[in-house]
């Protein structure tokens, strides 16, 4: 059962001040952890011991009585080389420190239970956890898992403090007159549209785009009037349903993104289930209440780049100061497609991978169709240097983009930026169950249009959530530039000779074992 809501004020912070990490824990009673503190109560003598001595606030006191142990804070099995090792210090002998069993049960490959818990932990604290947890890759075995940073021996950055360091990435390039976006940070936040996700998940990253000074897309499902306030920070999106596009919502923001394509799912267009087309929702997207909707796999107005030109041509007459943005899948000949879109008049480029998508998205279209995006940023970035535009053009990577570690190396690959989604909706306590679409939707309010569940989560308490995360991959990212010697992001871009691929790693030493 969740906790009552817990309304956590948001300092008063301006667009592109540091933020300050507010502690905001988790909803649940029972926080999800690696390792379990179990005290047997029939043993225990209330001699308050434990709490004397373990540093990390597990045991805590109110008067005479012990409070529940706090397991998710405890630092596991490495505490039994400490001092303060409470397992070894209790009189009684009533604790016991092991594995949680539904440890193991959280998750899946990607999202593996040590990456899903050191981001709900960077949510919570703004910081890296001190626990044994794994923060910066998955369990897939593949993709960005199988790539590492390369950092010097002698590491540098000696005298580059972080204040010296910019994460800052200027979105127009094109030089066509158009006004500039500079985003503080090298993200923004992907497309959930209103439906698919709920009202206070929205305004939640909305609210962290705003503090952090960068971007976030509406996705498909229309430009709520809740979002008005943060029309400067919002992306609206233009897909093949066109559902709730409109000339007045068009003309508020700084960009707009045509969806080609969603990685997840190329050739299948968009699906929302009718169990989540509330009122509200129909009313955005001008439908029916209960009826599932459907956007076509393309648009059926555009078969060639002159076509893809008009497209752009007719949203630029309409928001003479917007930058256009165009979103594809990873075909085999993206990097035609890029340039293309160049012509046609674009200035970003998204490259969506297969890594990403909501529950919603089908195993067979994620795991079988498109290349994958670490094999197409390259592919695109080194294509459109070649045709001497590549300083013309921002590009993006996104579909699977989980933590900092993962924005440097889409970086290092060639991607100027990147974009998020799923991550966000893990430092709002996503379980990554893949029961998006299901029902009434998400149990913990975060892909749900039911009203009752919606109200599992304040907007204040989803924002700090994410904009704590932003303050720990900000941190991470400074940090990687400075053992790397770089004071900026953008001198990040293209270096694939600081990155290293494990298959390639393993096979020489393999082959150095048999003398080869």
């Amino acid at each position: 059962m969740a906790k009552p809501n817990k309304v956590i004020a948001l300092p008063t912070t301006s667009p592109g001040q540091l933020w300050e990490p507010v502690h905001t824990p988790g909803r649940f009673r029972n926080t999800l952890s690696k390792y379990r503190v179990y005290r047997n109560e029939s043993r225990c003598i209330k001699c308050g011991k434990c709490v004397e001595l373990c540093p990390y606030g597990v045991f805590t006191k109110a008067g005479s009585y012990l409070r529940r142990p706090k397991s998710y804070l405890c630092l596991g099995l490495e505490c039994q080389k400490k001092p303060f090792h409470c397992v070894a210090n209790c009189p009684a002998q009533a604790l016991k420190v092991s594995v949680h069993p539904v440890y193991n049960t959280l998750g899946d490959c990607r999202w593996n239970p040590d990456l899903l818990l050191s981001t709900w932990w960077q949510a919570e604290f703004g910081n890296l956890p001190y626990t044994d947890l794994e923060y910066r890759t998955g369990g897939s075995g593949g993709g960005f898992d199988r790539l590492r940073l390369l950092f010097p021996p002698r590491r540098g950055g000696k005298n580059i403090n972080h204040d010296d360091i910019s994460l800052e990435v200027d979105i127009n390039r094109r030089g066509d007159g158009r006004p500039n976006i500079r985003v503080s940070v090298p993200w923004y936040g992907g497309g959930m549209s209103f439906g698919s996700v709920s009202i206070n998940t929205i305004l939640s990253r909305a609210t962290a785009a705003t503090t952090f000074n960068t971007m976030v897309s509406t996705g498909e499902g229309g430009f709520p009037e809740e979002l008005y306030p943060f029309s400067d920070h919002v992306v609206t999106q233009v897909a093949t349903g066109l559902f709730g596009v409109r000339e007045d919502t068009l003309q508020r923001v700084r960009m707009i993104e045509f969806k080609y394509a969603q990685g997840a799912k190329p050739g299948l267009g968009g699906h929302l289930l009718g169990d989540k087309v509330t009122p509200a929702v129909a009313r955005m997207r001008e439908s029916v209440t209960g009826n599932a909707l459907f956007s076509p796999f393309p648009f059926h107005s555009v078969y060639s780049v002159e076509d893809h030109k008009k497209h752009i041509d007719w949203m630029k007459e309409i928001n003479p100061r917007a930058l256009i943005s165009v979103k594809v899948s990873t075909p085999t000949d993206v990097d035609m497609v890029a340039v293309g879109s160049y012509y046609a008049g674009a200035h970003v480029v998204q490259l969506d991978g297969s890594y990403g998508g909501t529950g919603a998205a089908p195993d067979i279209a994620k795991k079988n169709i498109a290349m994958p995006i670490e094999y197409a940023i390259p592919k695109v970035h080194q294509f459109l240097r070649a045709e001497g535009i590549r300083e013309s053009v921002t590009l993006v990577a996104s579909g699977g983009i989980r933590s900092a570690y993962d924005v440097a190396k889409a970086i290092a690959l060639g991607a100027d930026l990147v974009q998020i989604g799923t991550a966000d909706l893990v430092a709002l306590e996503c379980l990554r169950c893949h029961n998006c679409e299901s029902g009434r939707g998400c149990a913990r309010g975060i892909a749900t249009t039911d009203p009752e569940l919606v109200d599992l989560m304040t907007i204040q308490y989803g924002a700090a959530r994410i904009c704590n995360m932003y303050y720990s991959w900000s941190w991470q990212l400074k940090e990687i530039l400075r053992l790397l010697g770089l004071r900026s992001i953008r001198e990040l871009v293209g270096r694939t000779d600081l990155l290293m691929h494990l298959d390639y790693f393993e096979r020489a030493i393999d082959d150095d074992i048999r003398g080869k």
